[in-house]
């Protein structure tokens, strides 16, 4: 027997951790509207796959119907009665073939349903990652990598068996429990009304219990999402968790999320399994009527053996597409569940959005303009207050400041990643708000001190910014960041394989590689956010003399703590909550004496101390 998990309430406490993920039930009526937004996406394959689908089904559903209508009022009350071997031979012959016709439209309606399903699956998955990524930062501020994974592999894939079956399926019940109500009531109303009047019961349990499930498969889902989210940030922070031997915290922690998954979906499956028990008793109830109402109807000789035999294969029938309905429903209120969270995503607007005659910036020369800027990242942070500043075309512009004093966010408002709360940011005269965003980031080239390194070779991690590069011109720009050398010690050379992360190089070779590929970009705008910080100071010289050659007539942003690294700039701006305290040149500002003159010497002091 399975152990079943054992919560700890202690790891409750952690559970906030989550909250930012912004990953909550959506309770909402269900929605036929939204299920028909889902349908949508059949559309592409209405003239082909879809049709050829929906014809086979009918192909071996009306065989179904029509083969117990034979057997019962051919084959018993005229061939059978009347000992007509004859007829009863051609009878035989007959639903032989049509069970053969049978067999290959389900054969059809298998794989041609499948392969509608996975074509959908596999539209509404790139949609979605293509819409994901053309939003905002402010988006993924406030979610984890685990929940926005969640959404697009778990939340999707729980849509496979609507798309692959269910669509079809539902079709084919429905046409079949229509089929066999109708032939029932041709066949004896009397019987038809008795077996079924224990439908309304059925649909009224339906009913009340849809709601109740339908949140319970929402929890599952978020359960998920909390659980993925985990796994992701302990996996890419096994080295803090080790190095801090933290693996029992760690795993307790994770005892505890694992356990309210496993409670989701133990409520959510339980409450599901109800329907089926209900359709069983229905059937039962359904049986006993037929034999005695049948037999009392056989003796008043209101009907013929025939019709009970066929109202008795019919019965079997006639239970089975409602069982399975009532299973499609519990897979429809799993869809829900799924579509409303994936929907959440694709309704999601950028905030920053792009006008719809926006300015064509492909020719930048790279004069930044900040005019009274004012940005807050929420209401009660506000990273930058009315700054002023310009940064004229060509120039290396530093920006100091202790941590928070606003540097990254005039970075990320030059890349346009956010939009000022107030005031103008203009490059080349043009505010940012009226240009194509890819027309302004193709001109620029970042840094960061976090450099990320994706699987695949140095070769196309390099090229990465500018895809149509040549082989020479990849390794020329390796060359002048000073990475050509250790790249050629490599076993493989610019082919290695640097796997996920680049794990096998160390966090120097990682940021010279990020310098090579932002190189490589030919950007009219260079920005250093602490690029220089994993980098050993033998390193950072190289580094420096390259990027006097590599600067020229290129406009350059510094960001740096080690004050070293930026005093050849052109202009210095000191910050401080956001605020411009001071800005010059590295001269002018050791003659201000002022908070520049102040960090240069807490640095030299901290220096000379070591």
């Amino acid at each position: 027997m399975a152990r079943k998990p054992k919560h700890r309430p202690e790891t409750n406490k952690h559970l906030n951790r989550f909250k930012y993920t912004q990953d909550q039930a959506i309770d909402k009526p269900f929605n036929w509207s939204q299920m028909v937004r889902l349908m949508k996406y059949i559309k592409p394959y209405t003239k082909n796959l879809l049709p050829i689908s929906i014809i086979s089904m009918l192909i071996s559903t009306i065989v179904r119907l029509v083969v117990p209508v034979l057997i019962g009022k051919v084959a018993i009350d005229i061939a059978i009665a009347n000992k007509d071997t004859s007829l009863l031979t051609k009878l035989v012959i007959g639903i032989a073939v049509l069970y053969l016709l049978s067999y290959i439209g389900n054969a059809l309606r298998i794989k041609y349903v499948n392969i509608l399903g996975q074509n959908v699956i596999y539209d509404l998955r790139r949609h979605l990652f293509s819409h994901v990524q053309r939003l905002s930062h402010k988006f993924f501020d406030s979610r984890s990598a685990g929940s926005i994974l969640v959404r697009i592999m778990n939340d999707i894939n729980s849509l496979q068996e609507l798309f692959t079956n269910g669509i079809i399926n539902l079709l084919m019940d429905v046409v079949m429990l229509t089929g066999i109500i109708i032939i029932l009531l041709v066949l004896s109303p009397k019987l038809a009304l008795a077996i079924m009047v224990i439908m309304p019961i059925m649909f009224y349990i339906s009913t009340k219990l849809r709601k109740n499930i339908r949140r319970s498969w929402q929890q599952v889902r978020i359960q998920q999402s909390k659980l993925n989210s985990h796994l992701n940030e302990s996996i890419q922070g096994i080295r803090i968790t080790q190095s801090f031997s933290q693996e029992r915290e760690n795993t307790e922690f994770f005892n505890g999320v694992n356990s309210d998954n496993f409670n989701s979906w133990r409520i959510a499956t339980k409450k599901s399994a109800m329907f089926r028990p209900f359709v069983e008793m229905s059937n039962a109830v359904g049986t006993v009527i037929l034999v005695a109402y049948g037999a009392y109807l056989i003796l008043q000789q209101d009907i013929q053996v025939g019709t009970f035999v066929s109202f008795a294969f019919f019965l079997g029938m006639f239970w089975e597409p409602i069982s399975r309905l009532g299973q499609m429903y519990n897979q429809l209120l799993m869809a829900m569940a799924a579509s409303e969270r994936i929907f959440e995503f694709l309704d999601e607007q950028p905030n920053v959005e792009e006008k719809m005659n926006a300015v064509d910036m492909k020719n930048m020369k790279g004069h930044i303009e900040f005019d009274r800027v004012q940005f807050a990242y929420d209401e009660k942070r506000i990273a930058l207050h009315e700054i002023s500043l310009e940064m004229k075309q060509g120039e290396t512009v530093a920006l100091v400041g202790h941590t928070g004093s606003g540097k990254s966010t005039i970075a990320n408002l030059i890349s346009r990643f956010y939009d000022p709360t107030k005031g103008t940011v203009k490059i080349d005269g043009i505010d940012l708000k009226d240009a194509a965003i890819d027309s302004i980031r193709q001109n620029i080239s970042v840094v960061l001190q976090d450099t990320f390194i994706f699987s695949g070779t140095i070769l196309e991690n390099i090229r990465f910014g500018r895809p149509d590069a040549a082989d020479e011109e990849v390794i020329e720009a390796a060359k002048v960041v000073g990475a050509d050398d250790f790249i050629k010690r490599l076993k493989n050379g610019y082919d290695t394989e640097v796997e996920e992360r680049g794990s096998i190089l160390s966090a120097g070779e990682r940021q010279l590689l990020s310098f090579a590929r932002a190189l490589l970009a030919d950007p009219k705008i260079l920005i250093l956010d602490e690029a220089t910080a994993s980098i050993d100071t033998e390193t950072e010289m190289k580094i420096q003399e390259a990027l006097k050659r590599l600067l020229n007539g290129r406009t350059a942003i510094i960001i740096a703590h080690r004050l070293s690294t930026i005093r050849e700039a052109d202009t210095i701006f000191v910050l401080e909550h956001g605020k411009i305290l001071e800005s010059g040149s590295h001269k002018e500002l050791m003659q201000m004496k002022g908070e520049y003159f102040d960090l240069v010497k807490s640095q030299f002091q901290m220096l000379d101390a070591i």
